[in-house]
């Protein structure tokens, strides 16, 4: 077992980037995520790859026994492709589907966040019955729109869920299905649905110019429109998170330009403009985008714009933060303002997906990633009845109908249902109810939210140090280059603490892109990384004895990047 305390101010250790190791990363601070307290409390991060693992084969079981179960069923509509899909419940009971309307009513925000959360924690989605494939459906051939839609077609679309009306509804999904096509390349027709949404997206940028400000897109149409919802320029993100990876897949120089003059867009815009899923994804691109392409993006401003709650129109929209009676709710995701605060499961989880990769690229945010990922698993826990308080929840005598994989839709301050108004905060409720008539009370528990778990489960594991996270910077890193192992490791504590790492059994040298520099000789088994107070350490496990070769700002090890800035 070796023991290493690596110094921020450190000496070098091993050869290969020496003038480097007298140059650390010096940190960026995010004014939200400092408002946080050190360690969250009650302190306890649940195993998050364990619960991802039940939520799937819980939910996927068309025998499932109890009250509102199965949650899954049989579409046999055929709408875009000419074959049977399976709709996935978006709350427990909604009336909206099942066998209501046809059974044509279920939502690519339910199906595809489940499909991608499982695979993500290691389930084929494509073996035996191939929900994968089943995917392709929400592709809107029939309307000529020819992306990823919410729904499957317009004639269920009105009951819920922003179809052809709500840009971020339209654009999610693509961004949805492009994570699922990286990890199912060989899917048959996904490359072909993959470069038909890449071309409408490079055409509604070339169409929309430097004007992302309007409420949704007509792809069918190439027009801009507006409504009564909020104008939302940060689609422009969307739009070039789909097009980068287009890029990265196809090799077509027509999507690099149209990701960097979308992300363009979005960084001219004088305000907020976070409307609801995609400014994280735009702070991620930014770093990519400056590491890979040497654009000079600012992070900065998008991290800004995705955690303070100053945006604009949807006011409020970011991160949460406070401890309300004794329980720290920092880290949710959703409307700072709303009702004293208002955090939602589906988005936390899936602000981990460009949030910890944003690291491989730009380790000048390792200590404030480190700790916003910290207290967003810590308090994504309460979002589950087991875990709340009972005298904290809106319906806890129904905790045993979501058999402990369905989480609340959402934490509030105050209660919006007045029946709920005596109940202290923090308070797990759900909009459920609110959405169709005859909704049941068991509507608050949110299917499609909880569906998106494996984003957390691939990411998260506890250490042998309670509050230190293992935390996997490759996981929700789609299309990228080859890459060796990388964690991040941030200390909250004001002590030095030990952390006990697995390595595996075959040799590695491990190198800190915190500090640019290699922290061990070879190693392998087992290896004690002593973390000072306060400070993240991002290790990269490259092989013993690798070919070390500086190239440009770039290290590489056997030719594949170790460390994008030095």
């Amino acid at each position: 077992m070796q023991k290493l305390l690596y110094l921020l101010l450190g000496v070098s250790l091993a050869t290969g980037c020496k003038e480097n190791a007298s140059f650390p990363v010096i940190q960026q601070h995010l004014a939200r995520i400092d408002s946080m307290p050190a360690i969250p409390q009650p302190l306890q991060v649940i195993d998050w790859y364990a619960m991802a693992r039940r939520f799937d084969s819980t939910v996927y079981d068309f025998h499932a026994t109890g009250a509102h179960w199965p949650l899954v069923w049989w579409d046999s509509s055929g709408h875009n492709f000419p074959q049977p899909v399976v709709g996935l419940f978006t709350a427990l009971d909604d009336q909206r589907q099942g066998t209501h309307n046809k059974g044509m009513f279920h939502e690519a925000l339910a199906t595809m966040g489940a499909t991608l959360g499982a695979t993500l924690v290691g389930i084929d989605k494509s073996k035996g019955l191939n929900y994968v494939g089943m995917l392709k459906n929400y592709f809107n051939r029939e309307t000529g729109w020819n992306i990823m839609m919410n729904n499957t077609c317009p004639e269920v679309a009105l009951l819920g869920g922003g179809y052809g009306r709500d840009w971020w509804y339209d654009v999610y999904p693509n961004l949805l299905f492009y994570a699922i096509y990286d990890r199912y390349p060989a899917q048959p027709g996904f490359d072909t649905l993959a470069h038909r949404i890449a071309e409408k997206f490079y055409q509604a940028d070339s169409v929309l110019q430097d004007n992302y400000n309007h409420s949704f897109f007509d792809y069918a149409q190439l027009q801009p429109k507006e409504n009564t919802i909020c104008k939302q320029p940060d689609a422009a993100a969307g739009h070039a998170y789909v097009l980068y990876a287009a890029y990265k897949k196809f090799g077509d120089p027509r999507y690099l330009h149209g990701a960097i003059h979308a992300l363009q867009t979005l960084e001219q815009q004088r305000s907020n403009t976070f409307y609801e899923i995609f400014m994280p994804f735009a702070a991620y691109l930014a770093a990519r985008l400056n590491a890979e392409q040497g654009t000079h993006f600012n992070v900065q401003q998008f991290l800004e714009w995705s955690f303070d709650g100053t945006a604009q129109c949807r006011s409020g929209w970011g991160v949460l933060a406070g401890r309300w009676n004794g329980l720290d709710i920092s880290g949710i995701v959703g409307n700072t303002q709303d009702r004293g605060g208002y955090g939602f499961l589906m988005n936390t989880f899936d602000a981990a997906w460009p949030l910890m990769p944003l690291v491989r690229y730009d380790a000048s945010y390792a200590n404030a990633m480190g700790k916003w990922m910290l207290h967003a698993a810590n308090a994504a826990r309460f979002f589950y009845t087991q875990y709340m308080p009972d005298d904290h929840e809106t319906i806890p005598q129904q905790a045993a109908i979501t058999k402990g994989v369905i989480g609340y839709e959402g934490i509030i301050h105050s209660s919006s249902y007045p029946q709920y108004a005596h109940l202290q905060a923090p308070v797990a409720q759900g909009d459920g109810p609110l959405w169709a008539p005859g909704n049941p009370d068991v509507s608050q528990f949110s299917v499609y939210g909880s569906g998106h778990v494996g984003i957390f489960g691939s990411i998260i594991r506890n250490t042998n140090v309670p509050g230190i996270l293992q935390l996997n910077l490759l996981a929700t890193d789609f299309f990228r280059d080859a890459a060796y192992p990388t964690f991040l490791y941030y200390n909250p504590y004001p002590q030095t603490k030990t952390v006990q790492i697995a390595v595996g059994n075959k040799p590695v040298r491990l190198y800190n892109t915190v500090i640019h520099d290699f922290i061990s000789a070879t190693v392998q088994g087992n290896y004690e990384l002593v973390l000072p107070p306060l400070t993240a350490a991002v290790l990269v496990s490259t092989p013993a004895g690798g070919t070390v070769v500086k190239q440009q700002h770039n290290l590489l090890v056997n030719g594949v990047i170790a460390d994008h800035h030095l």
